[in-house]
C-alpha cells in the first residue's frame, strides 16, 4: 500500500496550523511527526461550496469575564479561537488542543463541530458546551463563555462525590516528612 509523503501541501488548513504550533518547539522530532499523521487521519475536511469557496459564519461571542462582545466573521475551515486572535481579539484559552476547559463556552445558537474537543465529555457537548481552540462553526454562532472551574465540576465532579477538593496542608506535609 503507498502512502502519501508527509508535507505541509497536503494537509487542512487547521493541521498546518498545528504542524506550526508544534514545530515551532519540536521541529522534526518524532512527536510532530506522529501528531500530524494523526492530524491527517482526525481531520475530516470542512464542507467546501461547488464553487471552492469556503463558507464563512459570523460568531458572537459573549465574554462574561470581561463584560464585552465579540463579533467576528470564521471560515468554516478554522478553529474559532485562531481566527479571534488573528483579528485582534483576545478570548480565554490555555492549552490550544482541545485539553482543558478554559476556552469553553455554551452554544446559544448555531452548531460547532469538535472532533477534537477531549476536554469535555459527549455529555457535555450533547448540553451545548464547545471548546473554541478546537471548535470549527457550521452555521452563526452565538456563544458565551463559561468559568473554567464551573466546566471543571460539571466534566469531573461526579468522581469527587463530597465537593470540591480542599488543600489538606497537613497532609501536605505528613506527606513531605515520609520521602
Amino acid at each position: 500500500m503507498a502512502t502519501t509523503p508527509l508535507s505541509l501541501s497536503n494537509l487542512s488548513p487547521a493541521a498546518r496550523l498545528r504542524w506550526k504550533d508544534a514545530s515551532a518547539s519540536r521541529t522534526g522530532s518524532k512527536i510532530v511527526r506522529a501528531s500530524l499523521r494523526a492530524a491527517e487521519v482526525f481531520e475530516p475536511g470542512p464542507s467546501v461550496s461547488t464553487s471552492g469557496v469556503v463558507p464563512t459564519h459570523r460568531v458572537t461571542v459573549h465574554d462574561r469575564q470581561r463584560g464585552v462582545t465579540h463579533e467576528f466573521v470564521v471560515p468554516e475551515d478554522q478553529y474559532i479561537l485562531h481566527t479571534a486572535e488573528s483579528q485582534d481579539i483576545t478570548l480565554p484559552f490555555a492549552c490550544r488542543h482541545g485539553c482543558c476547559t478554559s476556552c469553553a463556552v455554551r452554544i446559544k445558537s448555531g452548531q460547532i463541530r469538535q472532533p477534537e474537543a477531549l476536554g469535555i465529555s459527549a455529555e457535555l457537548k450533547e448540553k451545548g458546551y464547545a471548546l473554541l481552540c478546537v471548535g470549527f462553526a457550521c452555521s452563526d454562532v452565538e456563544v458565551e463563555t463559561q468559568d473554567e472551574d464551573e466546566v471543571y465540576w460539571l466534566q469531573f465532579g461526579r468522581y469527587f462525590a463530597r465537593g470540591p477538593i480542599e488543600r489538606d496542608d497537613y497532609a501536605l506535609e505528613l506527606a513531605l516528612a515520609d520521602e
